[in-house]
């Protein structure tokens, strides 16, 4: 597997989302068979939000601002949401797409790295990711400031692909994801950072299940609890920020 490929430096990275913002909720939902969809929304079941007094929800690596909506809709608009993404393309269309919810004046998008929030301390109930966290240069760091901005007794929710368990569900899953979906992936968006090759090498090399619930409490997460969607094509893991993290 090239090195290349899964150079995941923030000047790269951020330069290959920027290019293919144009098609990534297309190719997101049409690539994932719009079950993508159904994973944000039992997200949102399973992590579901407190009341505002609780404080607001921040969705880290937010896109174009799915998570972060799926949320307002969950909380009804009466808690605040903070979409935050270092991709300034990613942005403008989350902002679109959250004024033509009529989620405009709620949901709130700020341009940012995920391993270093411009956020104080104990600010949020509730910290979510949706497949951003392997994007993350430093992905222990990453997490670090999760917990950082999580106030004591909120979550961390990590939404990312896994790989399936089963020796022919891994497979099938193998061929898709290294055959299928980078052909369609590059040649709908034609990534010049060829997006589309290095999104299944970042999931194959990526932890998971065990190995990722294991940083996530190196990080200073307790009760780390994970659960597979669909054939563990997809893996919620939730954390709980201790009084004495």
């Amino acid at each position: 597997m090239s090195s290349q490929l899964l150079d995941k430096r923030e000047a790269r990275i951020r330069r290959m989302f920027g290019q293919i913002a144009p098609w990534y909720d297309f190719l997101n939902h049409l690539l994932s068979l719009n079950i993508d969809r159904r994973w944000r929304d039992r997200t949102a079941r399973l992590v579901p939000p407190g009341p505002a007094a609780d404080g607001p929800i921040l969705d880290l690596c937010t896109g174009t601002g799915d998570l972060a909506l799926t949320y307002d809709r969950a909380a009804k608009g009466a808690v605040p949401v903070v979409g935050a993404d270092f991709s300034h393309e990613m942005l403008v269309r989350a902002v679109k797409k959250a004024d033509a919810a009529g989620a405009g004046a709620r949901v709130r998008f700020v341009e940012a790295d995920a391993q270093a929030l411009p956020f104080p301390d104990d600010t949020f109930q509730l910290v979510t990711i949706a497949f951003g966290l392997r994007n993350v240069t430093d992905t222990d760091r990453g997490l670090r400031e999760m917990v950082r901005v999580t106030r004591p007794g909120g979550r961390v929710a990590v939404l990312e692909f896994s790989k399936p368990r089963n020796p022919i569900l891994g497979r099938l899953y193998g061929g898709y994801f290294r055959y299928v979906l980078p052909l369609v992936g590059q040649l709908v968006s034609r990534s010049p950072e060829s997006a589309y090759r290095y999104l299944p090498a970042s999931v194959l090399k990526f932890p998971d299940y065990d190995a990722l619930a294991d940083r996530m409490r190196a990080a200073g997460l307790t009760d780390v609890k994970y659960r597979s969607f669909t054939f563990g094509v997809a893996t919620l893991y939730v954390g709980v920020k201790s009084a004495e993290t």
